[in-house]
């Protein structure tokens, strides 16, 4: 049975068609253009199910399900639960946890054994902790590299907001600037990894998706996995439990 994963977040919308063992098609398009999905759809062809964990907001669901629809394909609206996939959440309220979040934990549990710090870097970023035996632990969120760069050039007078590059000392504010906000992130992310050691956790394995990974990848203290489309991987799983 072919499942379609679509994940709608704040800036890009992912879709993926799975055939039961493999992706046959991967794809990427901005959130603000929901109404491409349709050309999308006749690249994906026949598609048996779909299932979306939507971040984006009602109108970018309202869109998807009519085109969906029109195609004759009920969508299924991923929601975060208290356990599934074999992953249970420690958050307080689990139906609050973003759905994207729960979904790559999911991934992530999929992919690896073990402890594990699920990063996805995008518009915002989140550092998620699970342990070795599948519980969620809790996580950060974080605002992400281009927010924190135009946040200080709104907000300060004499900070423009330049392109910049990362350097381990730099000489101008440009550079200061991406330098500051690459740090700020991968702190956030080695900061969670102590956390768990300190806490009786085994040694995580860092697992790293989203937009601006590949900016952070080289910033961080232990090698991450690097893995596309964290979120698809755990839709997929999530569809196939959920029949």
């Amino acid at each position: 049975m072919s499942i379609l994963a679509i994940d709608a977040g704040n800036t890009r919308i992912k879709w993926g068609l799975h055939d039961g063992t493999r992706w046959v098609q991967q794809g990427a398009f901005a959130t603000a253009e929901t109404e491409r999905f349709e050309e999308a759809l006749v690249l994906i062809g026949v598609s048996d199910s779909a299932i979306v964990a939507n971040v984006a907001g009602e109108r970018v669901a309202q869109i998807l399900s009519g085109i969906l629809r029109s195609r004759g394909i009920e969508p299924f609206w991923a929601q975060s639960r208290a356990e599934q996939c074999g992953v249970r959440s420690s958050y307080a309220d689990p139906g609050q946890l973003g759905v994207d979040r729960w979904a790559a934990l999911i991934g992530a549990r999929h992919l690896y054994p073990g402890a594990c710090v699920v990063v996805n870097v995008g518009t915002t970023m989140t550092v998620d902790a699970l342990s070795s035996d599948s519980i969620f632990l809790g996580g950060f969120i974080v605002c992400g590299y281009t927010i924190m760069r135009e946040a200080l050039a709104r907000r300060t007078a004499q900070l423009e907001l330049y392109q910049g590059a990362f350097s381990f000392f730099p000489d101008n504010t440009a550079d200061a600037i991406a330098s500051g906000a690459l740090n700020a992130l991968a702190g956030a992310v080695d900061r969670m990894c102590r956390y768990m050691i300190e806490t009786g956790e085994d040694e995580p394995l860092i697992v790293l998706s989203g937009g601006n990974a590949a900016l952070l990848q080289p910033r961080l203290q232990s090698a991450p996995e690097l893995v596309e489309n964290l979120v698809l991987e755990g839709l997929v799983r999530m569809g196939t439990e959920n029949g």
